[in-house]
């Protein structure tokens, strides 16, 4: 493959939450492959706005806050500014990046493990007994924080800012992958995602998608992917957008 277009002519399915896939559609245009939108979430804003208000106070005016996703950070911006004296600690670079575009200062975040576990074993989240801990996101997930710091005698708190709904899929999604070849990948960044593709689809549909690469952010998403049937599996560095396509990039793609 060319050297300036490592996508040359490779189909890229992006299933990011649906309204979102604009820019990264972009960069894979610009490294020559072919960017198909296929939608694993849609978010919404959590109806109770005035709840989520006075939570978001609350939380503001604690010790810690952790915001679990990008989203969460453009959800709870969306409601008010993020100023605090709070310690602020992201579950990864792309939700650290996030918080600075919102004016947050200084953010920790884990630099190898980019998730729930990467987060606990932070030096300042090792002793948090007495002190007020505020998790920043969306209901649902896999409740590693909650469960740890809880344990850890945080005084928890939860703000759901947003939540994750199932996506409207298609034909003008599912179109495109009865199309895929052995040429192709799917960056994936969640396993509630996928596991809402997999229903959506049509079985000849999701056939296909499975003979992709799967492009994961995580090991924990290949173990996920493998068992829903993927066969080909590469970890990327982290959800960001160019560590993903970074992956994909170093992938030797096959022709059927």
């Amino acid at each position: 493959m060319s050297r300036s277009q490592p996508l040359r002519n490779v189909t890229v399915v992006i299933t990011r939450p649906a309204g979102t896939a604009g820019p990264l559609a972009r960069r894979v245009r610009k490294l020559g492959g072919v960017p198909v939108s296929v939608p694993g979430l849609s978010l919404r804003a959590t109806e109770d706005a005035s709840a989520v208000d006075a939570s978001l106070r609350r939380a503001l005016e604690g010790d810690v806050l952790i915001f679990t996703s990008p989203a969460a950070v453009r959800f709870a911006a969306d409601v008010l500014p993020l100023a605090t004296r709070a310690t602020v600690v992201a579950v990864g670079r792309g939700t650290a990046r996030a918080l600075k575009t919102a004016g947050v200062g200084h953010v920790l975040f884990p630099e190898t493990s980019q998730d729930s576990e990467g987060v606990l074993a932070l030096p300042e989240l090792a002793t948090v007994a007495g002190r007020r801990v505020a998790l920043i996101g969306a209901p649902g997930g896999r409740g590693v924080l909650r469960e740890a710091l809880a344990a850890r005698d945080a005084i928890l708190d939860e703000v759901h800012v947003y939540h994750r709904v199932a996506p409207r899929i298609d034909r003008r999604h599912i179109d495109p992958l009865l199309k895929l070849t052995r040429r192709s990948a799917v960056l994936l960044s969640s396993a509630e995602a996928l596991d809402h593709l997999h229903r959506a689809l049509i079985a000849p549909a999701w056939r296909r998608l499975v003979q992709s690469v799967a492009v994961v952010s995580s090991e924990r998403l290949r173990a996920v992917a493998q068992g829903m049937g993927f066969e080909r599996v590469v970890v990327a560095r982290s959800a960001l957008p160019t560590d993903l396509l970074a992956a994909a990039a170093e992938v030797s793609f096959t022709r059927r």
